[in-house]
């Protein structure tokens, strides 16, 4: 008598070895890939817009200051190949490209959004902290220079 289906699928099953538990310390996890993304700025601001909507390549620059075309399109790039943005040419002329988050891209999103409001509610604290480093920093440099007279070029 020939083995079921079933049964052929469960002894499959019984001899799979399970990968190993990802571990982002070890230098060749490949999770350290995501965490880059992740730890992106772009990748923040882009799929907290595209949570909300859909939108065109040039919705996307106008609405990220300081994000460049090349930077863009290069995030964007990186967002569709992890499979967290999905890109879609609509037959026009010109042609025109929206972007949408994919069901994956949603739940990093989500994970990310109370990261973004947490540096919301904490920039005042966080650029304080960086004022007092800084002007002690500054000191101690100071207390370390040479006397005016002993640099070079004066």
């Amino acid at each position: 008598m020939a083995p079921s289906p079933v049964d052929v699928k469960e002894a499959r099953e019984a001899h799979q070895v399970s990968p190993p538990k990802p571990n982002p310390y070890a230098a060749t996890c490949p999770t350290r890939m995501a965490l880059d993304r992740i730890a992106d700025k772009w990748t923040v601001l882009l799929l907290g817009l595209l949570d909300q909507s859909p939108l065109r390549f040039n919705q996307l620059r106008r609405a990220v200051e300081g994000l460049s075309q090349k930077m863009l399109s290069q995030t964007l790039k990186a967002l569709e190949r992890d499979g967290l943005v999905a890109r879609t040419a609509i037959a026009t002329v010109p042609v025109t490209v929206e972007y949408a988050i994919t069901p994956l891209g949603r739940t990093l999103a989500q994970a990310l959004a109370p990261i973004a409001c947490w540096a919301g509610e904490h920039i005042g604290e966080i650029l304080s902290a960086r004022q007092r480093y800084d002007l002690q920093n500054a000191a101690k440099a100071a207390s370390f220079a040479p006397p005016t007279s002993m640099r070079v070029g004066t």
